[in-house]
């Protein structure tokens, strides 16, 4: 029995220390022993003045020189996280952090660690993601390569805003605040520094309430190398932010793909097509039907992208996907691919038809190719059309 209430009131006395803790700071480390007590003393100082319940916790990966000893004599809560990545030391720390809000800054001293209250300002207004924007802030010189600084950042920021219509301009900040209750909710998965824009995106999906506050960047105090890979990670950024966006991985490039392949088509299956003294027959029909072909199959994958990742959690509902998908059913599907096998069978046989009537002879190239280029054409794409329909079919049961 005494153990009973030892358990419940340990329990008891858990819930009100999470319940007084306002902000927890989560640092990620890697071998940061050079610059980990300077950001652990900034960030003390930073949440003394703001006179709030807060803690410091670094998320560790597994470092080698020290820096777990140095967190813990600074007074600083130590989380192990054993999966290598950026990510996966960020996610183990907000997993741990007992704070209303978070915010995670990196432990290499670049950040503006010593004024941390535009940041918390922010999430007491009732924000749920509060974003650094370095460019806003200022960039001192030899804080950033210019190649990330004129290049990288702007364009995979940009990109991101394109696809994603979110209100941030600097997507890879390492700098920013949140609602640890909103940031669970997202199920951010990747471990590498994709995480940054992960966070991004599905906050921005969401409809998270979303801020920018302006953030300066120094040159970090380390003397060894970034843990940044320019093009290592630069390519895992843009690749998180294609698979997480089908309309412009699959589905636009499809649709181009599919309109110049017809319309081309459409232009040189009457006769040769002359455009400043240039002959276009039969060769180009044939391209022009291979893209047709290839983009209807982008433009599939988009759906079955789509419906997968709103499926499993990875992308919010979307209602006009959920209109389509009542409207596309699987018998429209089969009658649209059978309709399109038609066409194509009895393009075949007229002519095979009008091959016989030659005795099976030889045949104008040209001619024949115009006949039978789309006739084979509409049998791949209804064969296409019925498989396509039965897989969607198969990925539609995993909803509810």
């Amino acid at each position: 029995m005494s153990s009973i209430r030892s358990h419940i009131n340990q329990a008891q006395m858990t819930g009100a220390l999470e319940a007084s803790v306002e902000i927890s700071v989560v640092m990620p480390c890697l071998n940061e022993a050079e610059t980990l007590a300077v950001c652990i003393d900034k960030a003390q100082r930073s949440l003394r003045d703001l006179n709030c319940e807060a803690e410091i916790i670094v998320a560790d990966n597994g470092s080698t020189d020290g820096s777990q000893q140095i967190a813990i004599n600074c007074g600083a809560r130590l989380v192990r996280a054993e999966t290598k990545g950026y990510g996966s030391a960020l996610m183990e720390g907000i997993k741990a952090a007992r704070g209303k809000f978070v915010i995670m800054v990196d432990a290499d001293d670049s950040y503006e660690l010593t004024n941390l209250r535009p940041f918390v300002e922010r999430l007491r207004e009732g924000y749920e993601l509060v974003m650094g924007n370095r460019f806003k802030g200022g960039i001192q010189h030899g804080a950033m390569p210019p190649l990330h600084r004129y290049f990288g950042n702007p364009l995979l920021s940009g990109i991101g805003r394109m696809f994603f219509h979110s209100p941030c301009g600097d997507f890879q900040c390492g700098l920013r605040g949140f609602s640890k209750e909103a940031i669970d909710l997202l199920d951010l998965r990747t471990t590498g520094m994709e995480f940054a824009s992960e966070m991004v995106v599905k906050a921005t999906l969401r409809q998270l309430r979303i801020v920018e506050v302006p953030t300066t960047l120094s040159p970090d105090g380390r003397s060894r190398r970034p843990h940044l890979r320019t093009w290592r990670d630069g390519w895992r950024f843009l690749r998180f932010l294609l698979l997480y966006s089908p309309r412009w991985l699959f589905l636009y490039p499809g649709l181009a793909l599919m309109f110049a392949g017809i319309i081309t088509g459409l232009l040189i299956l009457p006769g040769p097509f002359f455009v400043g003294g240039i002959n276009f027959d039969v060769h180009t029909l044939l391209y022009a039907a291979m893209a047709t072909i290839i983009g209807f199959q982008a433009v599939t994958f988009a759906f079955f992208t789509k419906v997968f990742g709103v499926s499993e959690g990875l992308l919010p509902e979307d209602e006009r996907l959920n209109r389509l998908l009542r409207w596309a059913r699987l018998e429209l599907g089969l009658v649209a691919g059978a309709l399109m096998l038609l066409f194509g069978f009895a393009g075949s046989i007229y002519a095979f038809s009008d091959w016989g009537a030659h005795a099976f002879g030889s045949l104008d190239p040209f001619r024949v190719m115009r006949m039978i280029i789309p006739s084979a054409t509409a049998l791949v794409l209804g064969s296409e059309i019925i498989l396509s329909s039965f897989f969607l079919s198969v990925l539609r049961l995993l909803r509810k």
